[in-house]
């Protein structure tokens, strides 16, 4: 079965094999975003979590995964997208987010996953810079697939300590 994206290929213009990497992408609020397959450990179905008083209200709990407790955050609250009813493609993309001093296990609520796309390094755009709390607060590349953006999200930013206190859209 080969990759449905045509226009991304292995060589650059020079000739020389480009630097590829694998993102799984998903979507929410039918537009597509992509995490490095390498920060994913599992895809589960969404699920019952334990809710957790005094959190965030984009934090829906935490779930037991094999005897790891691990906060599960709804990925459209957080990016301040409007909270939709899940469904049977709703699943919790377990994630690795990396911290200054250690690794987190976390849970994203997503509508789905969709594909996963081998991607040429150089052909990944920066965001254009918005506004402080804007695009480049959460979005660590963009790329063209076939006439369509997707949109590469930097979860260490997006999930640090920091960032879920003062959650994107909140006034300081």
């Amino acid at each position: 079965m080969s990759n449905p994206s045509p226009s991304i290929h292995p060589h650059s213009a020079s000739g020389a094999m480009a630097a590829e990497q694998q993102y799984l992408s998903f979507f929410l609020a039918n537009q597509e975003y992509a995490v490095d397959i390498l920060r994913v450990q599992e895809i589960r179905a969404w699920g019952a979590v334990t809710s957790v008083p005094n959190t965030a209200p984009f934090v829906r709990g935490v779930m037991n995964l094999r005897g790891a407790v691990v906060p599960v955050v709804d990925l459209r609250l957080r990016m301040g997208l409007p909270e939709a009813a899940y469904s049977t493609q709703t699943v919790v993309i377990v994630i690795h987010v990396h911290a200054e001093d250690r690794t987190r296990i976390m849970g994203v609520v997503v509508d789905a996953v969709a594909e996963v796309y081998d991607l040429r390094l150089d052909q990944i755009r920066p965001p254009p810079e918005v506004t402080a709390q804007g695009l480049d607060n959460h979005v660590s590349g963009l790329i063209d697939i076939e006439g369509r953006m997707l949109t590469l999200l930097d979860f260490d930013r997006m999930l640090s300590i920091d960032a879920m206190i003062a959650p994107i859209g909140s006034e300081s």
